[in-house]
C-alpha cells in the first residue's frame, strides 16, 4: 500500500509539474512578440523564440508585427460636386509597437478599419467626382497620410492605401457620357473656328500682297484658268486685256 500510495505521488507530481511548464513555457515565432503583464501591470515586451512566464502571475498578450491586409467596405460618399459614389478601399499597414498597440487601443482591428471607414468618407468628399477618377494616386497618398497621423499612438503604421473601386449610380454614368461628347463636341467647333481664323488670315496677306503688285493678280487669274480649264465640261467666260504687255510687269510694248 505505501509503495502505491508513494506512485501515486510522484504521479501527482509529474502531472503539476508537467501542467506548471506548459503553463510557464512559450514558442513565439518570427513575426510575433509578446507583452508581458505581472500582476496586471506592464512588465515588457519579449520574443522571438522561448519565453518563460510565471504561472497566475504573468499573463501575455501575443501580437502578430506582419504587415496585415485590411478590405475596407464600400462606403457612400457624396463629392464636393454633389456627385453620390460608392466607393472601397484596401488598407495595408503593420503594428510596429507592439505595447502600445495593446494598451493604448482595445482592439486595433477594428479601431484601424472604423478610423479606415470615416476618413475615406472625409477625405474624398472634399473632391469633385472627376478628380477622384484622374487622381487615384493623390488621393490615396492623402487617405494614407491621414490614417497614419491618427494611428501612429497605437502603434501602428500605415504603409499604403489603394481606391479598389468606385462605383457611379446608371443615370450619373449617362450624365457624364454626355458631358464628355459635348466637350469633344466643343473642341471640334474651337479647332475648326481657329483653321477658320488663320485661313482668313493668310487670304488677308495674300491680297495685301496683290494690292500692292497689280502683276500679282493678273499671275493669280490665269493660274485659276489654268485649273479651271482642265474641267471640260463648263465654257467660262473670264475678260482678258487686249494689250499682252500690260499683263506681264516690266514688258515693253515693241515700237
Amino acid at each position: 500500500m505505501t509503495i502505491l500510495a508513494d506512485f501515486g505521488f510522484y504521479a501527482v507530481l509529474a502531472i503539476f509539474l508537467i501542467a506548471f511548464l506548459a503553463s510557464a513555457i512559450r514558442i513565439l515565432r518570427e513575426y510575433e512578440r509578446a507583452v508581458i503583464f505581472t500582476l496586471g501591470r506592464y512588465t515588457g515586451t519579449k520574443g522571438p523564440g522561448l519565453i518563460l512566464l510565471i504561472p497566475v502571475i504573468q499573463k501575455m498578450v501575443r501580437v502578430d508585427m506582419r504587415t496585415i491586409v485590411l478590405d475596407v467596405p464600400k462606403q457612400d460618399v457624396i463629392s464636393k460636386d454633389n456627385v453620390s459614389v460608392n466607393v472601397s478601399a484596401a488598407l495595408y499597414f503593420q503594428v510596429i509597437d507592439a505595447e502600445r498597440s495593446t494598451i493604448q487601443v482595445e482592439s486595433f482591428m477594428d479601431a484601424t478599419s472604423e478610423l479606415a471607414q470615416t476618413t475615406l468618407r472625409a477625405v474624398l468628399g472634399k473632391h469633385e467626382l472627376d478628380e477622384m477618377l484622374a487622381d487615384r494616386d493623390k488621393l490615396n497618398d492623402d487617405i494614407q497620410k491621414t490614417l497614419d497621423s491618427q494611428t501612429e499612438a497605437w502603434g501602428i503604421k500605415v504603409a499604403n492605401v489603394e481606391i479598389k473601386h468606385i462605383d457611379i449610380a446608371e443615370s450619373m454614368i449617362r450624365a457624364i457620357a454626355r458631358q464628355a461628347e459635348g466637350e469633344r463636341e466643343r473642341r471640334a467647333k474651337v479647332i475648326n473656328a481657329e483653321g477658320e481664323q488663320q485661313a482668313a488670315q493668310k487670304l488677308l496677306e495674300a491680297a495685301e500682297i496683290m494690292a500692292k503688285e497689280p502683276g500679282a493678280m493678273q499671275l493669280r487669274c490665269l493660274s485659276s484658268l489654268n485649273f479651271i480649264a482642265g474641267d471640260k465640261s463648263s465654257t467660262i467666260v473670264f475678260p482678258f486685256p487686249m494689250d499682252p504687255a500690260s499683263m506681264v510687269p516690266g514688258m515693253k510694248k515693241d515700237g
